[in-house]
């Protein structure tokens, strides 16, 4: 099909809702590794990853090939019967994640969010949640009333239980002040409703949000104001988990140990899956009778233990800090060639994202837009987000090429020293036209 057959067709069926990235969509239909290719057989590097999703690549065989098999053989029963896939892979993540013994499978990053404050609810007896500005943690009902980000609350009636605090970071202020003014109103929100808050969720790097990545000791600060208030600290690793920042986890690599976490995303590479794992002592208190239809199905459970394997066996989290750190180091010369353009570079590992005109969002959010094009015209498929939707998201799988970091790289160079020619080009003639007014006013 044509794009502008498959854009007919979601114009003609989908929600209204559903939206798509580019002026001139390409129709993906292949992809191995870190390519996807088009219909018309054009190659492109991504380096979105589906929003992290395909984190150890595209159809890679060593993944692939286990999905196959177990489709082969079963690919559903339920929660209800016995399955070896699922029960492994929980003994597997519990191995991977001390911390976090007890798991409970389900579909997606919203459902394990749901899930995760549900469970916050029945061990503290308490309904509340905190939550920061601009975080994004899903589309069902508990995670839309603790997602701050305006865009992505579409839900009319949020749990009105919910306390937003400043998250800690605001363009040109020092990360420890900014950090300083959240704490400081989530003490003020302990103490006027402390009591009846069950659980506080943060992403370590809010994805949507902006890469905004949690200040150095900010979690663990937070995590000792909430213990002494008896409340629960949630971490929402569905975009950072399994390597992409540098380690399994984000949170930890933060310094802190939340009492329950949330993954989805790249567990599955591509396969849907979410979960959400807790303490033994956090867990114990989810022990009503429950089940999930799909949740941990033999198809999912044998694909997220082969995608562990593969992120072991190739030590991707060493990879993705490696390749990270050459990637925004590239992005860094970027803001210094291009100052008036690249306002910050931000995040972890591969997970990073370069902000342009933050002094001028709006239209930085037209730049973005701009920037996205090009570099999908010259074979690098580019994510975006933030507060204004002004900012690149750099997510690629972490199969990723350094020669495919330096590529992209020459790409972005090009297409941002074509902006930036314009804008000297146009203040010029400004500068020009304001020369010959002064002119044409002097005294003879």
């Amino acid at each position: 099909m044509t794009p502008e057959e498959v854009v007919a067709l979601r114009k003609a069926h989908f929600f209204p809702c559903t939206q798509h990235f580019y002026k001139n969509p390409p129709v993906l239909v292949s992809g191995s590794m870190q390519h996807v290719t088009d219909g018309e057989g054009k190659a492109y590097t991504d380096f979105f990853a589906g929003v992290s999703v395909v984190a150890t690549g595209h159809c890679n065989p060593a993944i692939a090939e286990a999905t196959v098999r177990q489709a082969r053989k079963l690919q559903h029963t339920t929660t209800i019967y016995l399955t070896e896939p699922s029960a492994k892979l929980a003994k597997r993540m519990s191995e991977l994640l001390p911390a976090y013994p007890r798991v409970f499978f389900c579909n997606s990053g919203s459902e394990a969010n749901e899930g995760a404050l549900v469970l916050a609810r029945r061990h503290t007896k308490r309904r509340g949640f905190i939550s920061l500005t601009e975080s994004l943690h899903g589309r069902t009902s508990l995670t839309t009333s603790v997602t701050g980000l305006q865009m992505w609350r579409t839900d009319p009636f949020p749990d009105d239980h919910v306390y937003f605090i400043p998250r800690p970071y605001a363009y040109g202020v020092d990360p420890q002040e900014a950090a300083k003014r959240s704490l400081s109103a989530l003490e003020d929100v302990l103490r006027e409703a402390g009591d009846n808050i069950a659980a506080m969720i943060v992403e370590p790097i809010q994805g949507n949000g902006g890469m905004i990545v949690m200040p150095e000791g900010y979690l663990a600060r937070a995590k000792k104001m909430l213990e002494s208030y008896g409340v629960l600290l949630i971490a929402d690793e569905i975009q950072t988990g399994f390597g992409r920042t540098g380690q399994l986890l984000a949170s930890q690599q933060l310094g802190v140990q939340a009492d329950i976490v949330t993954m989805a995303k790249a567990l599955g590479g591509g396969i849907p899956i979410g979960a959400f794992a807790a303490t033994e002592e956090v867990a114990a208190s989810l022990n009503v009778p429950s089940a999930s239809t799909f949740g941990g199905n033999p198809i999912s459970a044998e694909t997220a233990l082969a995608v562990l394997d593969y992120i072991e066996s190739e030590n991707l989290p060493e990879r993705a800090a490696r390749l990270g750190s050459a990637l925004k180091l590239g992005l860094e010369r970027m803001r210094v060639f291009y100052p008036h353009i690249v306002s910050e570079v931000r995040g972890l590992g591969l997970m990073l994202g370069a902000e342009l005109y933050a002094e001028d969002p709006t239209y930085g959010a037209m730049m973005t837009d701009r920037v996205l094009e090009e570099m999908k015209d010259r074979g690098f498929l580019i994510g975006k987000n933030g507060v204004s939707r002004n900012v690149l998201a750099f997510q690629p799988p972490i199969v990723i090429e350094a020669s495919d970091i330096e590529l992209m790289l020459e790409a972005l160079d090009a297409v941002l020293g074509a902006i930036e020619q314009e804008r000297l080009t146009v203040t010029e003639k400004e500068q020009g036209g304001e020369s010959e007014a002064s002119a044409s006013n002097r005294q003879p």
